[in-house]
């Protein structure tokens, strides 16, 4: 599975999961994505918006601006809608990932 398709399927799961530890700025995601993934997830801002404005319409972040060492930035924050959804994708990805579990295993 490459890049691209992997964000399709977990995109909103691992974003929310980071937004959900603390308030962050888009570049902030990308380089904590990054290392949290050991380098396999390295978003470009041009994939990494489009995914953020999708889930701030659809409730589950709130962004607000903040001037930070006088640099103005953009900061994301989890809603108590993204905070359900979260957990509805924890579920829907730990069946997921124990049924791919199971198969590997079983086909070894």
């Amino acid at each position: 599975m490459d890049q691209r398709e992997s964000l399709r399927t977990s995109g909103t799961l691992m974003i929310l999961s980071l937004i959900d530890k603390r308030d962050m700025y888009g570049y902030e995601i990308i380089e904590t994505l990054n290392e949290a993934s050991e380098q396999v997830f390295s978003l470009k801002e041009g994939t990494l918006y489009p995914l953020l404005h999708r889930l701030e319409q659809q409730g589950f972040l709130k962004s607000y601006q903040k001037t930070v060492d006088n640099k103005k930035r953009k900061y994301y924050k989890i809603t108590k809608k993204g905070v359900t959804q979260l957990a509805e994708e924890k579920a829907s990805w730990k069946v997921y990932s124990k049924a791919i579990s199971n198969v590997v295993g079983f086909a070894s």
